[in-house]
């Protein structure tokens, strides 16, 4: 068999697996839309008579402690209903690459207004001072041997590693959409869009 011949059959052996292609956006929008959903709710649940959004705008709008932002309370609002309306829309597969847009643009606020001056790192196991701080008071004061059996002990580095992340799986969304059979998408598009 010659070269030639072998490359197309291992590249015919490839292209069978087009017939699951839907399997990939299908996982990036279950994976992401956790992500979004907790994220909102953190902000505010609306089916929590205790929560409220004026901790987020307070955060978004104060420039000593927060965040310092323009129009704190609009910004608030659009974080939040980005992310709630969008984890619900990436799991009903609809409209996804309609949402990708704003969940890209709140990425990229996060990582430059949040996570920025934090570096790329957002877990670390050598963070510095906070690092050395808590592991000698779990010595100290705990188990230590058994709290890190199953890896080190680390600390939320806060970067714009996560951020970056989803931004990249937002934008895969956003370029290929929200995949066949699983996304209502794909049902509305194979009903409606004009085949022509």
């Amino acid at each position: 068999m010659s070269l030639y011949r072998t490359a197309n059959f291992f590249q015919g052996l490839l292209d069978k697996t087009q017939a699951v292609d839907f399997l990939a956006p299908l996982a990036l929008r279950l994976y992401l839309a956790p992500i979004f959903w907790m994220a909102a709710n953190k902000k505010w649940n609306p089916f929590d008579s205790d929560s409220s959004l004026q901790s987020t705008i307070d955060w978004f709008g104060n420039a000593e402690w927060g965040l310092g932002l323009p129009f704190p309370e609009m910004m608030a609002y659009l974080a939040w209903g980005a992310e709630y309306f969008g984890a619900i829309l990436l799991v009903l597969g609809l409209a996804v690459r309609w949402i990708s847009i704003p969940l890209m643009i709140t990425m990229v606020v996060a990582a430059v207004t949040v996570h920025w001056q934090n570096g790329w790192l957002a877990i670390s196991d050598s963070a510095g001072e906070q690092v050395s701080a808590a592991r000698s008071l779990l010595k100290e004061h705990g188990n230590y041997e058994w709290l890190t059996e199953q890896g080190n002990f680390v600390i939320l580095n806060n970067g714009i590693e996560f951020a970056t992340t989803y931004f990249i799986m937002l934008l895969v969304l956003f370029f290929i959409g929200a995949g066949k059979y699983f996304s209502l998408d794909h049902w509305i598009a194979k009903k409606y869009r004009d085949k022509g």
